[in-house]
């Protein structure tokens, strides 16, 4: 019977599922983005959402806290240096999930799991790009005179 139990256990045993889980976690922390299943995917977000959480106070205890979940120290110290600046001001939500439809193999339906503050295309305060104009006539006017008397002062010397 499934009373009580309100997580997914994946199929897989509480040793197996809590390693994974903090081996996916670690590789969201380092590269920002990953795919995998649908399921994983919302289990790694109902993992990794309390930890950030804790990151965003840096003090020791919390640092041992996360470690002991995610037991990587390079993990560690990117989740607690790098991503907790840029969640600081976020209450909650740090995990984005996109469908991107079923796998070919097995037809099992996948997800892109990212950090919402590291996306440039939904993150409406992120960095924006600078626009550039194509106004190079008036500079191009402004340095043909000069380029006229660089050649009249060639000529005279060369006379």
């Amino acid at each position: 019977m499934r009373h009580g139990k309100k997580f997914n256990h994946l199929g897989r045993k509480t040793a197996h599922r809590n390693a994974m889980l903090a081996n996916m976690a670690c590789s969201l922390i380092e590269h920002k983005r990953i795919n995998t299943t649908l399921a994983k995917a919302k289990a790694l977000r109902m993992y990794i959402e309390p930890i950030i959480t804790k990151s965003k106070e840096d003090t020791t205890h919390n640092r041992r806290i996360v470690f002991s979940y995610l037991k990587n120290k390079f993990a560690v110290s990117e989740l607690f240096q790098k991503i907790s600046v840029k969640v600081a001001d976020r209450p909650g939500g740090y995990v984005r999930i996109i469908k991107l439809g079923n796998r070919q193999g097995d037809n099992a339906s996948m997800a892109m799991v990212e950090l919402v503050d590291y996306n440039e295309i939904y993150n409406p305060n992120g960095a924006k790009k600078k626009k550039t104009t194509r106004r190079s006539k008036k500079k191009v006017d402004a340095a043909a005179p000069q380029a006229e008397v660089v050649n009249d002062a060639k000529e005279s010397t060369e006379e």
